[in-house]
């Protein structure tokens, strides 16, 4: 399959039709993005993306169940998980969200897992209407997956926070475990300018503390 490579400044439903339009040739017909809820407990996620658009019902299912969840990433669990959805769908106990995608049309899914700190993680579902043969289809679009997930979570953190270049910086730094001291000696400037982008980048992402930023930060996919 064929990816494109550039996507600068390039929204997430044009990343994510381009996406489609190359799994479509093995057999893909719905992509998902799931993660976690900054604002939230550390089980709850939330959808950040589905294509196509008319599948967010399905897609809300998935992202409130437990499946995949903090359960999951608690154990051993291999970040790549390859699925038949229509063998457990109607089975005792059987998920709402296998039976809302099963309606679909959709009866595999292949699950990419890209983990952050504290228990957390981004997730790219890609389902088909089809069995897959063996695991090199599975593997082929876990490769996709990688491909494009540096520009795909990229478009995603943009679209729901926007931090200046030098507020990212402040952030980036701290991740490192930076102090502003530290910070303001790269960035050629200040103590006092460095705490006053941390400031503002607290403000936009709705914290009291730098660490509390960063992690949230984190999980939106902004560093």
């Amino acid at each position: 399959m064929t990816l494109p490579v550039n996507f600068d400044n390039v929204g997430v439903d044009a990343i994510l039709a381009d996406w489609m339009r190359a799994l479509q040739d093995v057999g893909v017909e719905a992509v998902l993005v799931l993660g976690p809820n900054p604002m939230g407990g550390r089980e709850e996620r939330e959808v950040l993306a589905v294509h196509p658009p008319r599948l967010l019902t399905a897609a809300e299912a998935l992202a409130a169940s437990d499946d995949f969840g903090a359960g999951w990433r608690d154990s051993d669990a291999p970040l790549v998980a390859w699925q038949d959805i229509s063998k457990s769908a109607f089975a005792e106990g059987g998920s709402r969200w296998r039976r809302l995608w099963l309606a679909h049309g959709c009866q595999t899914l292949v699950r990419v897992a890209f983990s952050l700190p504290a228990g957390r993680a981004f997730e790219c579902f890609m389902f088909s209407p089809r069995a897959f043969a063996d695991r090199a289809e599975a593997a082929a679009l876990a490769w996709s997956a990688f491909n494009i997930w540096p520009m795909l979570r990229r478009a995603l953190a943009e679209q729901r926070v926007t931090l200046s270049p030098r507020e990212l910086e402040s952030l980036s730094y701290a991740f490192e475990g930076l102090t502003a001291r530290e910070s303001a000696a790269r960035m050629d400037c200040s103590e006092r300018t460095v705490n006053y982008h941390l400031s503002n980048a607290m403000a936009k992402l709705k914290t009291d503390n730098k660490l509390s930023a960063v992690q949230r930060a984190c999980w939106i996919g902004l560093i």
